[in-house]
């Protein structure tokens, strides 16, 4: 909507306020996707745009109460901060060191990323719901993903991490029993290569010990697995970077991704938040 147009969003108040009467509500929680800054993620500053205060005078006119510019999630429908990378050429030349081992790992692992649309939905939704479990939150059902997918057929996509766990548990025995193997024919004054297959032959165990959990869950089959953000694989990072990938492809200018941040460095945009209509 046109937060400029001060008729068209008195208009828009005045339906809802006679809706949120029918409904018998007390008062509705506003959060308008208004972009008011830019900045680096390191370099936090109070900055408006001059349009932010056009804005707030359109929404006071409504009868509306501007909060202020709270930094809680708890004062805000949706969070105001918003971690961004912005699409451009070579993109993966300035990722960290870190994030190009997380993803050459996930590559190793042989992890393939597929995209689609409804799909996909079931597993999507899936998966959700164990990340609801695990972490012990409540997040969108699958009819909230549907009617996305639905409304926006241009501009949603899924974005799913797969994984042939029996393959790479197989993988890591048979380079378990080569270690061991290597270790017992090892003689005891090569310290520096003992301590590199003792080294190599931990990794593995880990690996498999893994493995196991997850065939405990998902079944111990040779088939690819959707997996729930299982960090061995990196999966989450090389999902992230497909995404960007993907949306090069449709030239598309930024990337919103949740807790970039944590991977990548890029700008944070704010928007005005913490309104609130009284009805």
């Amino acid at each position: 909507m046109d937060y400029k147009d001060k008729e068209l969003v008195q208009y828009y108040f005045d339906q809802l306020k006679k809706v949120a009467k029918k409904e018998h509500c007390i008062f509705i929680k506003f959060d308008p996707a208004i972009h008011v800054n830019d900045y680096d993620s390191k370099s936090y500053n109070t900055n408006r745009y001059e349009d932010t205060d056009t804005y707030l005078k359109i929404f006071k006119s409504c009868k509306a109460i501007h909060h202020g510019y709270t930094m809680s999630i708890a004062d805000t429908v949706q969070p105001r901060l918003q971690s961004n990378v912005y699409s451009y050429e070579n993109i993966e030349e300035t990722l960290p060191k870190h994030t190009k081992r997380l993803i050459k790992d996930a590559d190793r692992r042989n992890v393939q990323i597929i995209h689609g649309q409804g799909e996909l939905l079931d597993e999507f939704s899936r998966l959700v719901k164990l990340t609801e479990s695990r972490k012990g939150i409540a997040l969108r059902d699958k009819e909230y993903f549907k009617t996305l997918l639905e409304n926006y057929p241009e501009g949603s996509v899924i974005f799913l991490a797969t994984c042939n766990v029996y393959q790479l548990d197989k993988e890591a025995k048979e380079k378990k029993v080569q270690f061991e193997k290597e270790m017992a024919a090892t003689p005891e004054n090569a310290k520096k290569k003992l301590h590199r297959l003792e080294d190599q032959l931990q990794s593995v165990n880990k690996d498999i010990k893994e493995f196991k959990e997850i065939f405990s869950e998902f079944g111990q089959e040779d088939k690819d697995l959707r997996l729930q953000e299982y960090l061995v694989f990196n999966m989450e990072i090389l999902v992230k970077c497909y995404m960007l990938e993907w949306m090069k492809d449709l030239k598309n200018s930024c990337l919103n991704i949740r807790n970039m941040l944590k991977t990548l460095n890029g700008p944070l945009i704010e928007d005005v938040c913490g309104v609130i209509w009284v009805v």
